[in-house]
């Protein structure tokens, strides 16, 4: 690997069929404060990672309304609007924060427009190129959610329509009301209770967007195995085991560090054997 890391090394994937990004992307949660909860210790220090992972050809940015709340959105735009024209900001409504510590779910309609028109004000956006469910509200029918989505997309605040925390009943639908170029899950090599999402991702062209990705990483004798083999961190072999297992995954690691990010984006570029992919999809 050169002396510069580029998360071009990934690859590039489709969102939608009209958004191209880089493979690896950047998950904007980490630049808030402890418990993703305020602002980070040294906003100059988040905001310099933001425009690092540009710089290191991330493209695909992911944030939630929730995050912080609204510090991680704010951050965002003050740290890179103007948007470079190959930037993808992704965003997320459907949790409130009504203290630390607590995520709850509110699908409302009016929550969500409310939700939504707040992201295009702190992004600085006039539309939000991918804009995602963040999670189902067992109190509010998914249609009624979902069908406010719909209404933002034909008024021209949102370009695409993706969802988050969805199981594959929940995602045919919202299908059924709309397309969904996007599922954002649960997954990483310790937790693979979404494989058969992932699955369907691929067989219909929906882009899989893995939250938690590096997660559980050191308890895998086969990652260990593969990063003393490379000379790399386990958490480097774990996204490029994610970048290489399917071509939908579109990892978002997540830091707020400049230094981290440099590793994150590294692990584009490692090749994994084939019996390292085996033995790490197994659980060995």
């Amino acid at each position: 690997m050169g002396s510069e890391p580029s998360a071009t090394a990934a690859g590039t994937i489709d969102v939608g069929g009209d958004l191209t990004v880089n493979r690896l992307g950047f998950g904007a949660m980490r630049i808030t404060g402890e418990g993703i909860w305020g602002d980070p210790q040294d906003r100059e220090q988040a905001k310099a990672t933001l425009r690092r992972a540009v710089e290191l050809g991330i493209n695909f940015i992911d944030t939630a309304d929730s995050y912080g709340p609204e510090v991680s959105e704010t951050l965002i735009a003050e740290a890179l609007h103007p948007y470079p024209d190959d930037v993808v900001i992704a965003t997320k409504g459907g949790l409130t924060r009504p203290a630390a510590g607590r995520w709850d779910a509110d699908g409302r309609p009016t929550h969500l427009r409310e939700a939504c028109e707040g992201s295009l004000r702190r992004l600085r956006l006039d539309q939000i190129p991918l804009y995602q469910f963040h999670r189902p509200d067992p109190r509010v029918p998914l249609s009624d959610s979902i069908g406010t989505l719909v209404e933002l997309k034909a008024e021209g605040k949102i370009r695409h329509i993706g969802v988050s925390n969805f199981s594959e009943e929940q995602l045919r639908d919202a299908q059924a009301l709309t397309p969904v170029v996007s599922v954002q899950n649960r997954y990483n090599v310790g937790d693979r209770s979404s494989e058969s999402m992932l699955d369907l991702c691929s067989q219909e062209g929906i882009v899989f967007i893995p939250w938690a990705p590096i997660q559980e990483t050191d308890k895998k004798a086969a990652v260990r195995a593969a990063a003393e083999r490379l000379g790399v961190d386990p958490r480097q072999v774990v996204l490029a085991w994610l970048l290489q297992h399917s071509t939908q995954m579109l990892p978002i690691p997540g830091t707020g560090s400049p230094e981290h990010l440099e590793a994150n984006v590294a692990a584009a570029s490692l090749d994994l054997t084939a019996e390292e992919l085996s033995a790490i999809a197994t659980g060995g």
